[in-house]
């Protein structure tokens, strides 16, 4: 159990993040709830149920600097310090050849999926190097895009790439703060997002077929370990994924 540790997880209020959210404070993590719709995050803290640990509902669009920054300001004056960010939000779009992709969409998707990590990891930076005693872990959201697309995937696996640079660096940049940063790249969780795949996605070989998915309380599990380590040892890349889903091998 975490006694008075705080955690920060974005995209908190359905799916992935919530998961985790739930299962961070009901390991005895004081849990902020971040996401842009406040019912949302408050129905979500409200199926976590009763904990020791505190539990608070904070909406922000992580792609606006200032509306970060306001939610790390509060999270310090709340509970004192910050000791864990799950860089979890992002958004995807339907599978498009990149000459039918919208340039808005294309700002879109890297407004939330890069920018607003990027924003977050510098806040939660900041004030883990500020705090005493100094230190922190932040966990960043990859995806199994993050080492191969999906077909028509340019502006989600672009951004899950990219993702995988800010946490080598993050990684790097952190050592002489003890802020660690890991990364955990997810296979095929069973959200209302990857519902579809138990219906037919694209396939690399043309094709349409269901696939293989998991319970997302095993994503949980995952964060949740990689979050307890102590400070000196450091999950840098984990892949959580259905065990049977076409991932592993040729298109």
């Amino acid at each position: 159990m975490q006694n008075g540790k705080t955690a920060i997880v974005t995209g908190a209020g359905t799916g992935i993040g919530k998961s985790v959210a739930t299962a961070l404070l009901k390991n005895g993590w004081n849990t902020v709830f971040c996401g842009r719709r406040k019912d949302v995050l408050d129905a979500a803290v409200a199926d976590a149920g009763p904990t020791e640990a505190k539990a608070l509902a904070v909406s922000c669009d992580i792609a606006v600097p200032e509306q970060v920054d306001q939610l790390f300001a509060m999270v310090t004056k709340t509970f004192g310090r910050v000791d864990l960010l799950f860089n979890n939000a992002g958004m995807g779009y339907k599978s498009t050849t990149i000459d039918e992709i919208p340039v808005e969409v294309w700002n879109d998707v890297v407004g939330v999926n890069l920018t607003g990590s990027f924003l977050c990891a510098r806040a939660a930076f900041g004030a883990m190097r500020r705090q005493r005693p100094m230190g922190g872990r932040i966990i960043n959201n990859g995806s199994v895009s993050a080492y191969a697309p999906r077909p028509g995937s340019v502006p989600y696996t672009a951004t899950k790439h990219a993702i995988t640079g800010l946490t080598k660096t993050l990684a790097l940049d952190g050592r002489p703060f003890d802020i660690a940063c890991g990364q955990i790249d997810i296979g095929n969780a069973l959200t209302d997002m990857a519902r579809p795949m138990t219906v037919g996605v694209p396939q690399a070989n043309g094709t349409m077929a269901p696939e293989p998915v998991m319970d997302v309380d095993r994503v949980a599990d995952a964060v949740v370990h990689m979050a307890s380590l102590p400070l000196d040892a450091n999950v840098l890349f984990m892949t959580v994924m259905a065990t049977k889903m076409p991932y592993i091998g040729r298109g």
